[in-house]
């Protein structure tokens, strides 16, 4: 394994941006906050869009490249991968493999071979591979993941995971499988799968029965425009400890919500309800979350205890957090804050719920060695 450099003191991380569709935008501002950060160029396979891109921020000398390559012969320090989901495994592959550190956005791949080949790149460069889960800097998620990592539940055995929109088809890319991949599994879906399994500590799936549909984005009084992805999702996942994961995710539906998420432990269990369930886009777990609620039997008595939600700081936004973070860890040498180490596990379930719901019946989750 190759060791990682550290910056220089008194100089600024170069960091550069591949990808810069509506996401790329969310990094931008975050870095532009940064002193101790420079924007040193920007790909995008579009003609023009790249230099568009900069252009909108200000930054008319920053040069702009339709080749990745290109961009990382200027050896930036790091770079954020905001491609579509297809080509997030081909382009943090190229920088890992060009010396530079990654901040890719999730979800970590499309298939859990890409995934894979991802997290080997890291192991044989040594350089930084984050996936960009957000929500985790929230300080409500940070206390649901306290709560169930103290041991409060006891054994947790069962998790529930909902959520879901109203309506939230996103268009552009993201209903295309060419550039997608799938559709609100990966967009939000991925999103769920971590709130939870960040919660309890990731373990290692081994079968999943899913079904999926798009009953939605192929009816034109809903969504209008070509459409081949899936707009529901619903999987049973069952882990190599025992651990059963109820999971579904919808961009449409006639619902409010998919239902709160839940932790059944053999001590207490814990009730997280949706976020703006009354909103048609509120409901996924891509950031905020509801009220939150603790049961459990005090002397004889089953109670019920809200718990107190913690008022987040608005003065910096989750993408900033994540986008520091990962600077951060440039500059000590760290370790990657959100590690292919725990979100294989992740890509592996979505794999394993894309191959079932096609196949129509349960299949097995095997991750090759890394």
């Amino acid at each position: 394994m190759k060791q990682r450099g550290v910056l220089k003191m008194g100089s600024k991380l170069r960091i550069g941006i591949i990808g810069t569709g509506g996401i790329a935008h969310n990094h931008m501002r975050s870095y532009l906050q940064m002193e101790d950060v420079e924007i040193i160029g920007a790909s995008d396979i579009i003609p023009g869009k790249a230099r568009a891109f900069l252009d909108e921020f200000g930054l008319t000398t920053v040069p702009d490249f339709t080749d990745n390559d290109k961009l990382l012969a200027l050896k930036p320090d790091g770079v954020s991968v905001c491609t579509y989901n297809t080509q997030h495994d081909v382009c943090a592959i190229a920088a890992l493999k060009a010396g530079v550190n990654v901040l890719c956005e999730k979800p970590m791949s499309v298939t859990l071979d890409q995934a894979v080949a991802m997290s080997r790149a890291q192991v044989e460069t040594g350089k930084i591979l984050t996936i960009g889960f957000q929500p985790r800097y929230g300080a409500n998620m940070r206390m649901i993941r306290d709560i169930i990592q103290s041991g409060a539940l006891g054994h947790v055995y069962y998790i529930q995971t909902g959520g879901g929109r109203r309506r939230g088809i996103p268009g552009r890319t993201f209903v295309h499988k060419k550039y997608a991949g799938v559709g609100c599994l990966a967009d939000i879906g991925c999103y769920g799968l971590d709130m939870a399994l960040n919660s309890v500590g990731y373990r290692k799936p081994v079968t999943v029965s899913a079904y999926a549909s798009d009953y939605f984005g192929k009816n034109p009084k809903y969504y209008r425009g070509e459409f081949d992805v899936d707009d529901f999702t619903c999987a049973l996942v069952r882990f190599e400890d025992g651990l059963v994961l109820d999971f579904r995710m919808s961009w449409a539906m006639h619902m409010d919500t998919m239902g709160d998420t839940l932790f059944l432990g053999t001590e207490a269990g814990l009730k997280v309800k949706s976020p703006n369930p009354d909103v048609n886009w509120g409901g996924a777990w891509d950031g905020g979350v509801g009220d939150i609620y603790l049961y459990k039997d005090e002397v004889g008595k089953q109670v019920e205890i809200k718990i107190p939600k913690v008022e987040e700081d608005n003065k910096k936004n989750f993408f900033f957090l994540k986008c520091r973070d990962f600077c951060d860890a440039i500059i000590s040498n760290g370790p990657s804050p959100i590690p292919w180490q725990q979100i294989i596990y992740n890509q592996a379930i979505i794999d394993g719920i894309i191959r079932s719901s096609a196949a129509k019946h349960e299949v097995d989750v095997v991750i090759p060695e890394i």
